[in-house]
């Protein structure tokens, strides 16, 4: 996979599989029972989330999540595989826990790499439910 083609964020300075544990962490503080997976053919981790304890910043259409992370130059990358489709009321519960997702990865990765690694936002993310809408 390329850039422009399917990322929802890259990392610099990190592998896959830390960048990986960081959002699992994460996704199990917002109340997610989270199963890892990793495998070397492909290179290729995967994060899946079922939301066990109820949590308003989630909308009920995110009560499953699933991500894929794939290593790239220097790095990887995070691809946001579902939910697929949120519906219109939604939305706007589904953008806030978007951007908190995004930037909880950022701090936490600055702050313990001490500012060596960091995330990068791709100037058109990609997220399957924009693709839909679109």
């Amino acid at each position: 996979m390329t850039v422009g083609n399917g990322d929802w964020l890259r990392v610099r300075g990190i592998g896959r599989e830390r960048f990986a544990g960081y959002l699992a962490d994460y996704l199990a503080t917002l109340g997610y029972a989270v199963d890892r997976e990793e495998s070397s053919e492909p290179s290729e981790s995967r994060v899946r989330g079922r939301l066990e304890r109820q949590n308003p910043a989630v909308p009920p259409s995110a009560a499953l999540v699933s991500f894929r992370f794939y290593p790239t130059s220097g790095g990887a990358a995070l691809v946001w595989e579902g939910p697929t489709e949120i519906p219109t009321g939604e939305r706007p519960r589904m953008d806030r826990l978007v951007r908190e997702l995004s930037s909880h990865l950022e701090r936490a990765i600055a702050t313990e790499s001490h500012a060596t690694a960091k995330v990068v936002r791709p100037s058109e993310p990609h997220l399957p439910w924009v693709r839909a809408a679109g």
